[in-house]
């Protein structure tokens, strides 16, 4: 098994754009789509406790159409109000149309 390097999440408070670009490096697939166990990845590369309970709890937040995965500018953000609110991240505000 081959170990990757992922670029760590900027601290502080990061933009929308940063934090998009941050999970696109755990889209294994490339489908553009992040699953729960790419969620889960990119929550134990954060060093956080429960990550994949995180996962699946941002998952079920963020996923509107129920097909597992967070697709598309409105279940991204809603992962972004999700990891706002549960997983203390700060993002930038750039006006309501991301919330």
């Amino acid at each position: 098994m081959a170990f990757r390097r992922y670029r760590a999440l900027p601290q502080g408070e990061v933009t929308v754009e940063e934090f998009r670009a941050w999970l696109g490096q755990f889209d294994g697939d490339g489908d553009g789509r992040i699953s729960r166990e790419e969620l889960q990845r990119a929550l134990r590369s954060l060093n956080l406790w429960f990550a994949w309970w995180r996962a699946r709890a941002g998952v079920r937040a963020a996923d509107a159409n129920r097909d597992g995965a967070v697709d598309g500018d409105d279940e991204v953000r809603r992962l972004f109000a999700f990891a706002q609110r549960h997983l203390h991240v700060k993002i930038a505000e750039l006006g309501a149309s991301y919330y």
